[in-house]
């Protein structure tokens, strides 16, 4: 009986080596074929905002697009952030860094002047202080459901052009309805922070990469783009990664 048992646990051992040497071939076909770019952002950042529009733009001029895998990484620029409704945006950084309200101001009429070139709607004036990590928390559920990237653009919108208070999750909710997300129990899910440790992984693995600031556009693990680059950039980063395939 002992000597049968011993046979089985040997027949599945072998069984289950098969199997894994199988989906690594698999794996690495699929690898070798497409393209995968992790991109660390937080929907409080302009730049990032403009670096994705930028990045969509070369995404579609990129003959391999089809095969293209995006993930949005978690990156919080201010965590603690406690969101007020009361201070515009020109207050709160003229708060923390340091300087005139009226440089503020003049720092964000620049960036709107760089996003109209791209097709960016900036609306400085309406933009709600708000902590990001309920929409991080949505982020993450979107990944899982499929919509990570239309999802990203519509939280963008939101924040920038719409003033919307992006840490109220009826909001949240709301949106998500909008892109095409099964919203059942997506409140429950974003207040119970389901998603914290999938955030702090993000975050942890930027440090790794000695993530300073974002946007930060990774391509397969193989090249690295720092900052809303021009789009010829992001395109000329793609082809490479291709051509090395």
């Amino acid at each position: 009986m002992k000597q049968e048992i011993i046979q089985i646990v040997v027949y599945f051992e072998a069984l289950y080596q098969y199997i894994r040497e199988r989906f690594n071939r698999i794996f690495f076909l699929i690898k070798i074929k497409g393209m995968k770019i992790e991109i660390w952002s937080d929907i409080a950042c302009p730049f990032c905002y403009m670096g994705k529009r930028k990045f969509d733009k070369a995404l579609a001029q990129f003959e391999g697009n089809s095969d293209v895998e995006i993930e949005w990484k978690s990156f919080l620029l201010n965590p603690y952030l406690v969101s007020n409704p009361s201070v515009s945006i020109f207050q709160y950084l003229a708060e923390i860094k340091g300087f005139p309200e009226e440089q503020a101001r003049q720092m964000m009429a620049k960036i709107t002047e760089s996003g109209n070139v791209i097709g960016l709607d900036y609306q400085f004036e309406k933009v709600v202080l708000a902590n990001t990590m309920k929409a991080h928390q949505l982020l993450h559920e979107a990944r899982i459901q499929g919509f990570q990237h239309e999802m990203e653009e519509r939280l963008f919108e939101a924040h920038f052009v719409e003033g919307k208070n992006i840490d109220d999750v009826n909001l949240l909710v709301d949106l998500a309805s909008e892109v095409g997300l099964n919203t059942t129990a997506l409140d429950v899910k974003i207040l119970s922070s389901q998603y914290t440790e999938e955030i702090e992984a993000d975050i942890k693995l930027a440090q790794q990469f000695g993530v300073r600031g974002v946007p930060f556009f990774v391509f397969d693990r193989k090249y690295a783009v720092s900052g809303a680059q021009e789009v010829d950039t992001f395109l000329k980063t793609m082809e490479q990664v291709q051509s090395e395939k």
